[in-house]
Order: C-alpha cells, then structure tokens, then sequence
C-alpha cells in the first residue's frame, strides 16, 4: 500500500515542503531509500526499524520503499525520521490514511522509539503555516518552539508509541490525549536576557566616543574605535547593547530562525528577544566567523545578525577573515558555495571593532612608543582601504585625565543615552513605514536621494567636500546616511550643514 506524509527539510535558513512516499508490498523483502539522501538520512532506515520493534511493532518481511521528493533537492539530518515511520503504519493499513492530511511530522527517532530534538523547527513552523499546514507532530521539547507561529496545532509527543496512539485516535479524542502547546510570545519579550549588560554612566570621559557609539546605534551603523591601551574602547563596545531599540517581532523571527537552524536556541526560550552580542577572538577561523563546512551552517556574522558584532583588536584577526567582511558590510548577507549547495544567509550586523594605533599600542607617544614607521604602516594596512571605506564611524578614544578618573562619574547613563536612540528610531520607523527597511543604514545607493534629500546649500556643500577630500562614492552616501542619523536625533525632518559636518568628522581615523 502506497502512503504520502508531509515533513521539512532545511535549505539554508529556510524550510521547504518534504513529501515521504512510503510503499509496503509484497516480494523480496528489503528497506530502501533514495530521493538524493545524505548519509545520516540513508541510516533512518536502522532508526526506524528498530525503534518500530521497540515500540513493539515488528515489521513484517515485506518490500519497502521510501521515497523524499522533491528529489533535486539533498536532504540533510535526521528530522524525516517521524514521517518514515508514520509513513510505514500507514501503509502497513495500522493507521488511517485520514491522519496525515494537512498534518507535518517532524523529529528524530531514538532506538528505543524515544523522539529527540532537531534543528529548524521555527523555519519549518513558517513555511507549514505559508503552505496552510494546520497542525505538526514535533518532539515534546520543540514544542515551544514550534508554538512561536500562531495558527499551528503543536502536538509535542515524547516517544513513537505516543505518536501512533495520537494518530490512531478519533478527532474528538486527540485534545484530552494530547493538549495543543501554547505560548504567550508577549510574555516572552518581557524576560530580559541582558539584563545584566554594564551601564554607559561606569565610563568617564570618552564624551565623544559616547556620542559615536550614540550615533551608531541610532541609526545601526558600523563603528570603528581606536586609541591607546586602557582608554576605554572595550567598555564602550560592551555598553552599547544597553542602549539599542528593541527587537520587533519580525526581526525577532529573522534571528531567531538563524539560531534555530544552527541548534542554539535555549531550552525554555524559543524566541531571541534581545538584539545579539557577539565577541569572537582574533584567533576565530574564517569558517568559524563567515559560516561554511560540508554541511554549511551559519557563522559567527549571521549569528549577530540584527544585533552587534565586536571585533576587539581588529588588525590582528587574520588578513583573510578581516577581508571577508566586506560582503556583509555591504550586502548584509553572506554567500556560501559548496559542491552540493549553494545558500546565503542574512548578515545585517552592526560591526563594532576596536584598534590601537600601532603593535605597541602608544603612538604617538614617542616617549612609550618603540614602533618604527615601517612597523605602524604595515599595522594600519592590515585594514584595507575597501574594509574602511565600509565603516560609517571612525572615532578615537583619547588618553584620559586624572581628573576624569577621580570624583563622581557624571556622564550620562545608559537609560539616558537609549531615550535619544528611542526618539531617533520613532523617526526612521514614520519614514520606512512600508518598505524593508529598519534603520538609515539599511538603505542601498538607489535609496539615497528619497530618503536623505538635500537642500541646495547642503548639495554645495557636499559638493565641496567631495573633490576636496577625494571621497569615493560609497564614502559620499555612508556619510549622507550617518547625517540622516544625526538629523534623527535632533528630531529634524530635513539634513542640515550641521549635520553632514558632524558625519563628517567621524571619517578618516589614520589621520
């Protein structure tokens, strides 16, 4: 007898619809799979048959054949392993044909018929629900995660035997055997994962720096901190997720289906609900950092997507993965090509990243600095010119002052620097309403003249300044987004000469 079940497999970030062609008939008997099967899908095969027998349903000597379509696509992990099974009771005519219609099965089988986790529930639940799938049968501890999608009947079992004895019951029956799993993604949002991050008011002096920092999280843009050792670059760094807009749902989901194909994902919170803080060291490989391997998964960059990025030390991460940043700083997304496929994954990151100015860290001091000019020329190229052109930021942290040290910290704290974020991200959620865009530094170059419009005084001036100083293209529109940024905090609808010099004066760190 010949059954179909529904399942998901993952590509990339995303889901797509799996069909499992079972058929159970007579001849010699035999297990076989295809449908262009990696191995750890081909050995299902032994996890169903024995976890069946452990269920205590013993397959009889028959022919069976699996099929996974769509068969151009190759199937990855072991998420198909419920469908199999299902799949085979139904064809064995020991469950109704009926239970599999506008239903998805999803997990992995133990030997014992125990069903275990797996990886990209959330992508799977998003596209069921786009392809009007009404209900799931998920292992107990994705249930939660899969009851992040609203309009999805999670049934979360904890072993097959469970799972057949669902199926096999009447409608009316199911709910008093197994309850629906639900969630209050509201109350989710009110939990704080970083509750504990430290508070801009620790930092003394650094005034500009915070202003930087300010600027840079106002309006999502890149920031590149330099200075003598112990001036407070990594402070800064560390506070600045104190002082970011909040996660909406929709950038919610987009993060937290990164972590969900990447197996991240905390037991008990299903949803990332606070913008991401990533601190790699400069010792992290370029897989590690930009995602890849046979099978490619997400690196460190699309991990911090939506949230920050800190790069501590930046000349001395390797040539290679500093070089590889300049997709995502541009494209906000990164491209992954193996033999067998071929997937991109969102990358819009805020790159925070801190430097010294030389190897020994005090130039210009020529009283502490031993660097030779060779020495600090070939440390300062380790940053190309393409790299830097890319950062809309370039602040430095300047020595500091006993005085700046001693008595009572009079700066402004993190709560203070976040009601100026706020007002600039009320502004910049009015003007993008109804496009794909979150912050003035998502938009592209053809988005430049409608949402940062000049007046003829400011055009002159720009004018003016671009032949002066050689500005390149993409160093004329990040400058013309950080002064839209500005002018959002200001809560001024139109960019002013004001604004562009202030922008401006946040370029060209190896003066």
């Amino acid at each position: 007898m010949f059954s179909r079940v529904l399942a998901g497999g993952i590509h990339g970030i995303d889901s797509y619809l799996a069909q499992v062609e079972v058929d159970v008939s007579q001849g010699m008997p035999g297990f076989d799979m295809v449908g262009l099967l990696s191995s750890e899908v081909r050995e299902a095969r032994e996890r169903v048959r024995v976890a069946l027998k452990n269920s205590a349903f013993r397959l009889p000597p028959q022919r069976i054949t699996v099929n996974i379509s769509p068969a151009d696509i190759r199937k990855e992990g072991s998420a198909f392993d419920l469908a199999i099974a299902i799949g085979i009771m139904v064809s064995m005519e020991y469950l109704p044909q009926e239970i599999l219609e506008n239903t998805l099965f999803i997990g992995e089988l133990g030997l014992n018929g125990e069903l275990k986790s797996v990886k990209g529930i959330l992508p799977m639940m998003i596209m069921a629900k786009e392809k009007g799938i009404d209900r799931c049968i998920l292992p107990r501890e994705n249930a939660a995660e899969g009851a992040v999608i609203p309009g999805i009947r999670i049934i979360g079992v904890s072993n097959l035997e469970e799972a057949i004895r669902y199926c096999g019951l009447k409608e009316e029956e199911k709910d008093a055997f197994l309850a629906p799993t639900l969630l209050d993604t509201n109350a989710l949002f009110q939990e704080k994962e970083n509750a504990d991050v430290p508070d801009f008011a620790d930092i003394r002096g650094q005034e500009l720096v915070k202003r930087a920092a300010v600027i840079a999280a106002a309006g999502f843009h890149h920031l590149l901190i330099t200075g003598i050792p112990g001036t407070g670059k990594t402070m800064v760094a560390k506070r600045i997720p104190s002082i970011l807009p909040p996660l909406s749902m929709e950038e919610s989901l987009e993060v937290s289906k990164i972590y969900s194909v990447s197996g991240l994902l905390k037991q008990g919170k299903p949803l990332i609900t606070d913008r991401p803080f990533l601190h790699p060291h400069h010792t992290i490989s370029t897989r590690a950092l930009a995602g890849g391997g046979r099978i490619p998964r997400p690196g460190m960059i699309s991990l911090s997507h939506r949230g920050v990025l800190f790069l501590d030390e930046f000349p001395e991460f390797g040539r290679e993965n500093i070089e590889v940043l300049r997709q995502p700083l541009e494209d906000k997304e990164v491209q992954i090509a193996r033999s067998h496929a071929s997937v991109t994954y969102p990358a819009d990151t805020m790159i925070v990243a801190a430097m010294n100015p030389c190897p020994c860290g005090f130039y210009p001091d020529r009283n502490r600095c031993q660097c030779t000019e060779n020495e600090i020329r070939r440390y300062r190229s380790r940053i190309s010119g393409p790299i830097y052109d890319r950062i809309d930021l370039c602040v430095e942290a300047k020595a500091l002052d006993i005085e700046d040290l001693q008595g009572e910290a009079v700066g402004l704290s993190s709560r203070e620097l976040r009601k100026q974020v706020m007002q600039a991200r009320v502004m910049q959620e009015k003007r993008y309403k109804g496009t794909p865009f979150f912050f003035n530094a998502d938009l592209g170059a053809g988005d430049i003249s409608r949402f940062c419009a000049l007046g003829k005084g400011e055009e002159a001036y720009m004018k003016k300044l671009f032949s002066l100083l050689g500005l390149s293209a993409r160093a004329y529109h990040r400058i013309l987004k950080t002064a839209r940024t500005i002018a959002d905090l200001e809560e001024a609808e139109k960019i002013e000469k004001r604004h562009l010099s202030e922008a401006m004066s946040f370029r060209g760190w190896e003066d």
